[in-house]
């Protein structure tokens, strides 16, 4: 049925008055503009109007309830309506909603920001608040050129990243991860930056097999960074797993060998922690997988349990030292937002880390870890089936194109919420990113629904 603005009178459905979901679908085509959502299909098509959430289940407008298999875009870790979360912000939004920290600050900006400097790595004790990935990404890009323009060296202003990499949607992030079918449009306006080849065992360059890797795909990152260092500010990664580029999880040696390479060159090295950080990979964070502290780490999405929209630069002394002014230059940080560092979402983040902590939540994941990698790999032998892959809760598989690619994709999507579990393709790559704290009956509901999908659209 078609729900696009020029219907006119409200259609009968099957006979009938449309009921309170279909009302609610056209009026969401009627005024909504949705995200990574092409508009033509969406307006044909029924989705799901979610009103309530809990745990690892949504529950949409109709009363049907979807096994949350995504964290609702990564962030979920904690599940929905975590008690202790809602709870914080109940008590939070009824003290203090916003305060300015420019100049001043306030309360919960300051206990969180103690614990963060607790769980991070090595010596990240200096955090800057921005709202959501991309601004904590922003922010960080600019303390990279900053840095080397306090210490007298303005012509280190250049980035590298990876190959599809993805680190936000803003123009300067879309420069960092430049990728044809998000960012053509915009081309025209990009800073792009200097690019090494991804880690991409999918699909590897150099037709290396997991057990035989010697990772020659960081030749190219090497050769980029020695080459650039004169002009180099910074290198930014997303650390084990490039997510919108297709789940492309890869080994934690290439991070080990980056930091060496950076330390050497005199280059700052980023990590971009939005959707791996706080125990996706089964550690607090992914740079612990390569035992290595990197110059600035940026981490969102679940630092809240993704409650609510708030993200973070996490940096050095080293870095941080290099803005203190003296009597002839100023080295202020000029750069922020009206709720950098926000109260509510502070209490919530506070009440997060708290759970993380205190519900063992990264024991949990490993158990997850286990049932996953096991899965996946099975699945492996699924005829049409390219490749798959698992660390911690990530997990994805992609589908060849002799199979269909990503139509057949969308379509294993299609079914697999039909049978009660919500998940998103990348193209040809399915995965299951579930909350951290599912339990061991949900996971195994998950997967069951998982594998029943695949083989009714590849068999």
């Amino acid at each position: 049925m078609f729900y696009g603005k020029n219907v006119g009178v409200v259609p009968e459905h099957h006979g009938a008055i449309m009921n309170r979901t279909d009302i609610l679908r056209r009026k969401d085509i009627n005024h909504f503009w949705h995200p990574y959502t092409d508009i033509n299909s969406f307006e044909r098509r029924e989705f799901p109007v979610i009103e309530h959430a809990e745990g690892v289940y949504l529950e949409d407008t109709a009363g049907n309830r979807l096994l949350d298999g995504i964290s609702s875009w990564w962030c979920m870790n904690l599940g929905h309506s975590h008690p202790d979360i809602v709870d914080a912000i109940r008590k939070q939004s009824g003290r203090l909603q916003n305060s300015i920290t420019a100049g001043m600050s306030h309360t919960e900006v300051i206990r969180l920001s103690e614990k963060i400097a607790d769980i991070a790595p090595g010596n990240l004790s200096r955090v800057y608040y921005a709202s959501d990935g991309a601004c904590s990404v922003e922010a960080a890009m600019r303390i990279s050129l900053q840095y080397w323009w306090n210490l007298d060296r303005p012509e280190k202003r250049r980035m590298i990243s990876l190959s599809g990499g993805y680190h936000g949607d803003t123009l300067g992030c879309a420069g960092l991860g430049y990728i044809s079918g998000f960012h053509k449009p915009v081309e025209h306006v990009l800073n792009r930056s200097i690019t090494a080849d991804s880690p991409h065992c999918f699909h590897c360059i150099y037709s290396c097999n997991p057990e035989d890797c010697g990772m020659e795909c960081f030749a190219s990152m090497e050769k980029a960074v020695i080459e650039n260092c004169g002009a180099a500010a910074a290198v930014i990664v997303e650390p084990v797993c490039q997510g919108a580029a297709g789940m492309r999880i890869y080994p934690p040696l290439y991070l080990s060998r980056l930091k060496k390479l950076c330390d050497e060159n005199e280059v700052l090295l980023i990590l971009d922690e939005i959707a791996v950080g706080f125990g996706r990979t089964g550690r607090m964070f992914a740079s612990e997988l390569a035992e290595i502290v990197p110059d600035m780490m940026c981490i969102g999405k679940g630092l809240t349990g993704g409650s609510l929209p708030m993200s973070a630069v996490v940096a050095s002394e080293e870095v941080y030292d290099a803005f203190r002014s003296d009597s002839q230059i100023d080295r202020t940080f000029y750069h922020g937002h009206t709720f950098c560092g926000n109260p509510i979402a502070a209490a919530a983040a506070c009440a997060a880390i708290d759970v993380y902590e205190r519900d063992n939540v990264l024991g949990n994941v490993e158990i997850l870890a286990k049932m996953l990698l096991e899965a996946f790999g099975k699945y492996r032998d699924i005829p049409g089936i390219h490749g798959s892959t698992a660390l911690g809760c990530m997990s994805a598989l992609e589908i060849s194109e002799e199979s269909g690619g990503a139509s057949t994709a969308l379509e294993i999507a299609d079914t697999a919420r039909r049978k009660g579990l919500f998940i998103r393709p990348l193209g040809p790559v399915l995965y299951l990113w579930p909350p951290l704290v599912t339990a061991n009956n949900e996971m195994a509901k998950m997967l069951q629904i998982f594998e029943d999908s695949l083989i009714e659209n590849l068999s």
